[in-house]
Protein backbone atom coordinates (compact mmCIF):
# COMPACT_ATOMS: atom_id res chain seq x y z
CA UNK A 1 0.00 0.00 0.00
CA UNK A 2 1.38 3.67 -0.68
CA UNK A 3 2.57 5.87 1.89
CA UNK A 4 0.71 9.48 -0.07
CA UNK A 5 1.92 11.51 2.69
CA UNK A 6 5.60 10.56 3.41
CA UNK A 7 7.37 12.76 1.03
CA UNK A 8 5.72 15.73 1.76
CA UNK A 9 7.72 18.65 3.52
CA UNK A 10 5.53 20.47 5.90
CA UNK A 11 8.05 22.25 8.13
CA UNK A 12 7.72 25.98 7.51
CA UNK A 13 3.87 25.52 6.91
CA UNK A 14 1.79 27.75 9.88
CA UNK A 15 -2.18 27.65 9.43
CA UNK A 16 -3.79 30.27 9.94
CA UNK A 17 -6.17 30.35 13.10
CA UNK A 18 -8.95 30.00 11.53
CA UNK A 19 -7.79 27.16 9.10
CA UNK A 20 -6.09 25.05 12.87
CA UNK A 21 -9.65 25.50 14.43
CA UNK A 22 -11.68 24.15 11.20
CA UNK A 23 -8.93 21.09 11.27
CA UNK A 24 -9.62 20.71 15.03
CA UNK A 25 -13.63 20.35 14.54
CA UNK A 26 -12.88 17.90 11.51
CA UNK A 27 -10.83 15.90 14.06
CA UNK A 28 -13.19 16.04 16.11
CA UNK A 29 -15.73 15.10 14.25
CA UNK A 30 -13.63 12.50 12.76
CA UNK A 31 -13.43 10.93 16.01
CA UNK A 32 -17.15 11.18 17.29
CA UNK A 33 -17.79 8.80 14.04
CA UNK A 34 -15.19 6.46 14.83
CA UNK A 35 -16.33 6.16 18.80
CA UNK A 36 -20.16 5.81 17.29
CA UNK A 37 -19.01 2.95 15.04
CA UNK A 38 -16.97 1.53 17.84
CA UNK A 39 -20.71 1.80 19.71
CA UNK A 40 -22.63 0.20 16.79
CA UNK A 41 -20.17 -3.09 16.79
CA UNK A 42 -20.34 -3.40 20.60
CA UNK A 43 -24.04 -2.95 20.47
CA UNK A 44 -24.25 -5.29 17.43
CA UNK A 45 -22.04 -7.81 19.58
CA UNK A 46 -24.10 -7.69 22.86
CA UNK A 47 -27.56 -8.26 20.81
CA UNK A 48 -25.88 -11.20 18.90
CA UNK A 49 -24.61 -12.72 21.62
CA UNK A 50 -27.68 -12.07 24.22
CA UNK A 51 -30.70 -13.42 20.92
CA UNK A 52 -28.71 -16.07 19.28
CA UNK A 53 -28.21 -19.18 21.29
CA UNK A 54 -27.49 -21.63 18.89
CA UNK A 55 -27.49 -20.72 14.54
CA UNK A 56 -30.05 -22.60 13.07
CA UNK A 57 -31.99 -22.88 9.65
CA UNK A 58 -34.67 -21.33 11.41
CA UNK A 59 -35.24 -18.52 13.93
CA UNK A 60 -37.71 -19.39 16.43
CA UNK A 61 -40.39 -17.08 17.86
CA UNK A 62 -38.20 -15.77 21.06
CA UNK A 63 -35.18 -15.19 18.84
CA UNK A 64 -36.96 -13.19 16.11
CA UNK A 65 -39.04 -11.25 18.76
CA UNK A 66 -35.35 -10.42 20.74
CA UNK A 67 -33.94 -9.28 17.31
CA UNK A 68 -36.64 -7.02 16.43
CA UNK A 69 -36.45 -5.47 19.37
CA UNK A 70 -32.69 -4.98 19.61
CA UNK A 71 -32.73 -3.61 15.72
CA UNK A 72 -35.59 -1.37 17.10
CA UNK A 73 -33.45 -0.16 20.16
CA UNK A 74 -30.73 0.23 17.38
CA UNK A 75 -32.67 2.72 15.21
CA UNK A 76 -33.88 4.85 18.35
CA UNK A 77 -30.27 4.86 19.16
CA UNK A 78 -29.22 5.65 16.27
CA UNK A 79 -31.81 7.94 15.77
CA UNK A 80 -31.60 9.85 18.77
CA UNK A 81 -27.42 10.41 18.35
CA UNK A 82 -28.03 11.74 14.60
CA UNK A 83 -30.14 14.14 16.09
CA UNK A 84 -27.99 15.19 18.35
CA UNK A 85 -24.78 15.53 16.85
CA UNK A 86 -26.82 17.45 14.53
CA UNK A 87 -27.71 19.87 17.46
CA UNK A 88 -24.11 20.00 18.38
CA UNK A 89 -23.45 21.04 14.20
CA UNK A 90 -25.78 24.02 14.27
CA UNK A 91 -24.69 25.15 17.64
CA UNK A 92 -21.07 25.26 16.16
CA UNK A 93 -22.30 27.17 12.88
CA UNK A 94 -24.28 30.22 15.06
Amino acid sequence: MADFGSDIDLSGVDPSPAEAAELQRMIAVEQQKAQFTAQVHNFMDVCWDKCIDRPGTKLDSRTESCLVSCVDRFIDTTLSITNRFAQMVQKGAH
